[in-house]
C-alpha cells in the first residue's frame, strides 16, 4: 500500500465508526487512508465497559432505539444499514465469540476490549486499509463550490473527494477523544451543539460519609427529580464514590442531571434501598424485627435491612441515634426510618468532568446531517459517524452500535457517491 495513489476516502479518526467505516468502504474497492493522531488505534475502545467492550444489545429495535430518546428516529437508516445481529455475525465470522449477558449485553466471550481493536484493526488491513498513526489533522480544505478537495495534517496534505469524520467527543481525552473533530467541523461551517458530559458520576452535597466511599448496591430504584418533580428513574446498579454516586442506574440518568445543573435548578436523586417490599410490607417487618429484638440498638437491628457500612450515616440521615434500643423508638421514629428506605434523598451539587465522563452529549448539529446517508448538508464529501455527532444513550452496548451502524452508512454512502464520480465504480 506504499504506492496508493491518490485516496478516494480518508477516514480520520480510528475508532469504532473510523475502523467500521474505513474497512467497509475498502472492502468495496475505494482507496482508503485511515488517519489517527494516537500511536496506535482504537485508544478509547480498548478500555469501553470497564476494559471487557460492551458491543451493542440484542434488545428489540424499537427499544433499541428508545434508549436515545429523540435522536432514536433520526439513526434509524443507520441501524437499517447495520444492527446487532449483523455485527455479532460479523465479529463472529472473524473468530471472535460473543456472549449475551444480563439486559441482553453483548460482549466478546473472553472479555478483552483489546481483541476487539485488534480484530478491526486487522480487518482493516486486510481490506487494504492503509492506516498511519500519529497522523493529527489540522485542516479540512474545501474548494471555492463547497466540496471536500483534502485534508492538512500536521506533516503533509493529502488530496481526496471524501472525508469521513470520526474523531469521537471530547471524554476520556486520555485516550485522544479530546473534541478535536468539533473545531475541524465547525471551520467548514457546521453548527456545533455545546459539548458536556454524559453518563458521568454525579457530585452530592454534602459528599458521602467516609464509609460510604466504594459501597455498591444492587436492586435498588432510583428517582431523579428536578425542583421538586421527578424527570427520570431506574432500577439496578448505583455505587457511592469520595464525591457522590456512580454506577449504571445513576449514569443513565446523569445526562439530564447534567441539564438541569446547567440552569441551576434544584437536583435531587430518591433511592429506594427496598423497592421490593410495599411501604406497608416494609413497615410490618421493620416492626417485626423491632419486637424480636427490642434490646438491641437500633444500629445492630438495622444490618437486616441495610449493608453494615451504611447503617451509620442513614441513621445520620434521619435524625436517629445509632444507640437507641429497637424497642424504645417512637412511632414516628420508625415512620421516619421506612420513609428513609423507601426515599432516601440526596442532592446533587455537580457532575464529574469529561475526563470520567463515558460519552460524550453535545457536538454536530443533527439538523445539518443527512440521516439517509450520514454526509453533511453543508460540504460535498463530508460525512459523519460516531459520536462526534449529537447523539447520546445510557449504557449497555447501544453508544459503541450506534458508532459501528454510522461508520458503516458513512463508508456505503461515499461507495454510493464514486459510482457518479469514478467510472471504476460504476
Amino acid at each position: 500500500m506504499s504506492g496508493m495513489q491518490t485516496p478516494d476516502l480518508v477516514v480520520i479518526g480510528a475508532g469504532a465508526a473510523g475502523l467500521l467505516a474505513a474497512g467497509t468502504a475498502a472492502a468495496g474497492g475505494a482507496r482508503v487512508v485511515l488517519l489517527e493522531k494516537m500511536p496506535k488505534p482504537g485508544c478509547k475502545l480498548a478500555i469501553t465497559g470497564k476494559g471487557r467492550c460492551n458491543l451493542t444489545n440484542i434488545e428489540p429495535r424499537g427499544s433499541f432505539e428508545s434508549h436515545f430518546g429523540a435522536m432514536g428516529v433520526w439513526l434509524r437508516p443507520a441501524f437499517d444499514a447495520y444492527f446487532a445481529e449483523t455485527l455479532i455475525a460479523f465479529l463472529e465470522s472473524e473468530g471472535l465469540p460473543v456472549v449475551t449477558e444480563r439486559g441482553g449485553r453483548v460482549f466478546p466471550a473472553n472479555g478483552r476490549a483489546p481483541d476487539v481493536v485488534n480484530l478491526l484493526v486487522a480487518w482493516c488491513r486486510c481490506q487494504g486499509v492503509k492506516i498511519e498513526l500519529r497522523q493529527p489533522v489540522r485542516r479540512l480544505l474545501a474548494g471555492a463550490g463547497g466540496g471536500i478537495e483534502g485534508v492538512e495534517t500536521e506533516s503533509k496534505t493529502l488530496a481526496c473527494r471524501n472525508v469521513v469524520l470520526a474523531t469521537g467527543g471530547a471524554s476520556y481525552p486520555g485516550t485522544g477523544s479530546t473534541g478535536d473533530g468539533y473545531a475541524l467541523a465547525a471551520t467548514v461551517g457546521h453548527a456545533i451543539v455545546p459539548p458536556r458530559p454524559a453518563l458521568v458520576p454525579l457530585e452530592c452535597s454534602p459528599k458521602p460519609a467516609r464509609d460510604l466511599d466504594g459501597l455498591g448496591l444492587k436492586n435498588v430504584g432510583v428517582a431523579l427529580r428536578v425542583n421538586g418533580r421527578e424527570v427520570g428513574s431506574g432500577f439496578g446498579e448505583m455505587g457511592f464514590t469520595a464525591h457522590g454516586v456512580n454506577g449504571p442506574v445513576v449514569l443513565t440518568l446523569s445526562g439530564l442531571a447534567v441539564e438541569a445543573l446547567a440552569v441551576e435548578a434544584d437536583v435531587r436523586l430518591g433511592i429506594d434501598l427496598k423497592p421490593a417490599l410495599s411501604m406497608a410490607k416494609l413497615q410490618a417487618r421493620l416492626e417485626r424485627d423491632l419486637a424480636e429484638r427490642a434490646n438491641e440498638p437500633i444500629r445492630s437491628v438495622l444490618r437486616g435491612l441495610l449493608p453494615k457500612a451504611m447503617v451509620a450515616s442513614f441513621l445520620a440521615t434521619v435524625g436517629i441515634p445509632g444507640m437507641q434500643l429497637g424497642g424504645r423508638l417512637a412511632r414516628e421514629q420508625r415512620s421516619r426510618i421506612v420513609q428513609g428506605l423507601k426515599d432516601m434523598e440526596i442532592r446533587i451539587s455537580g457532575h464529574r468532568g469529561m475526563t470520567e465522563a463515558i460519552v460524550t452529549a453535545g457536538g454536530v448539529a443533527l439538523d445539518e446531517v443527512d440521516e439517509a446517508s450520514m454526509a453533511s448538508r453543508r460540504v460535498t464529501g463530508l460525512y459523519f459517524a460516531g459520536e462526534i455527532l449529537d447523539l447520546h444513550a445510557d449504557t449497555g452496548g447501544y453508544n459503541l452500535q450506534a458508532a459501528f451502524s454510522t461508520g458503516v452508512l458513512a463508508a456505503r454512502s461515499v461507495l454510493g457517491r464514486m459510482k457518479g464520480l469514478d467510472e471504476r465504480y460504476a
